[in-house]
């Protein structure tokens, strides 16, 4: 019986119009719709994509701005290294160059230090050999000296004076 009912329920709801009742109002539910799809799109669709649109050129723009940035920037990081590289390859050949010639110099100086002492060890042995000499020619004469001395009181001073 219940399902009886939701039939005839069903039955009366379609004689008085129903779900899918066709007048006047569909038409005007569509032209509402028409009407305010028009009036979104020119106040507020058209307004947005325009920023929308706008901004994306912006950002291009901006992105493309710093790509070529971005490249300058490395190139000119490039130069600076293979200007540093070639700085300090000259700074070291200029460091090489200067520890060779202080070398030099050491080598020069050192050099000079020793024929400076070899002349002075060379002098010196001179004066040792002339003080030497001195002192031996002094003890000959002290020692004729005496041996004249020792004979005399040995064998008188008749024998040495003959």
């Amino acid at each position: 019986m219940m399902h009886w009912t939701i039939l005839l329920a069903a039955e009366t709801a379609v004689e008085e119009g129903g779900l899918f009742d066709f007048n006047a109002t569909l038409p005007l539910m569509a032209l509402q719709f028409l009407i305010l799809a028009v009036v979104l799109n020119a106040i507020f669709y058209k307004p947005l994509g325009n920023a929308i649109d706008e901004r994306a050129d912006y950002i291009r723009s901006n992105e493309q701005n710093a790509r070529e940035r971005l490249s300058k920037a490395e190139n000119l990081a490039r130069e600076y290294e293979k200007a540093l590289a070639k700085s300090r390859k000259e700074s070291q050949e200029i460091i090489t160059k200067a520890q060779e010639e202080a070398q030099e110099i050491v080598s020069e100086k050192i050099a000079e230090a020793q024929r400076e002492a070899q002349a002075q060890r060379e002098q010196a042995q001179q004066e040792i050999e002339q003080q030497k000499q001195a002192a031996m020619s002094s003890l000959e004469q002290q020692v004729d000296a005496l041996s004249r001395q020792i004979l005399e009181k040995l064998l008188g001073s008749e024998l040495v004076n003959s």
